[in-house]
């Protein structure tokens, strides 16, 4: 269980080492799972080397949420006073999303689709 720790907070570490250097506005840890992901794919992780842990953190996700909703709750005299924008913003971004997310699939899906299809040759038989 250290070891998959270790591997998890190693990719951690490259994502806040990749942002530091290049300045991009990204999360670090956003970066760190990127990499973990290709690194998956490619298969230079074995997945046996970060399932247990991956799993653990994924059936306590919630938890994580606690101090997102704590500082939340410190706010609710701001949220009183700007319910209307933050709701606006949060129902319009919700479609934007959605909207994206359908044309990226549908563009995804076209493009793979094209290239599943056998090529056929015409014969003059």
């Amino acid at each position: 269980m250290i070891l998959q720790c270790a591997v998890l907070f190693a990719f951690l570490a490259v994502g806040e080492l990749v942002v530091y250097l290049t300045g991009i506005p990204i999360p670090s840890s956003i970066i760190g799972m990127l990499l973990l992901a290709a690194a998956l794919k490619m298969r230079l992780v074995r997945l046996m080397w970060v399932d247990k842990v991956a799993d653990f953190l994924v059936k306590n996700l919630g938890f994580f949420f606690v101090p997102a909703g704590v500082g939340l709750m410190r706010c609710l005299d701001l949220v009183s006073e700007q319910w209307l924008p933050i709701v606006g913003a949060s129902v319009i971004s919700t479609f934007l999303i959605i909207a994206v997310t359908g044309w990226v699939h549908q563009a995804v899906r076209r493009t793979f689709a094209h290239h599943d299809q056998p090529h056929r040759r015409m014969s003059n038989d």
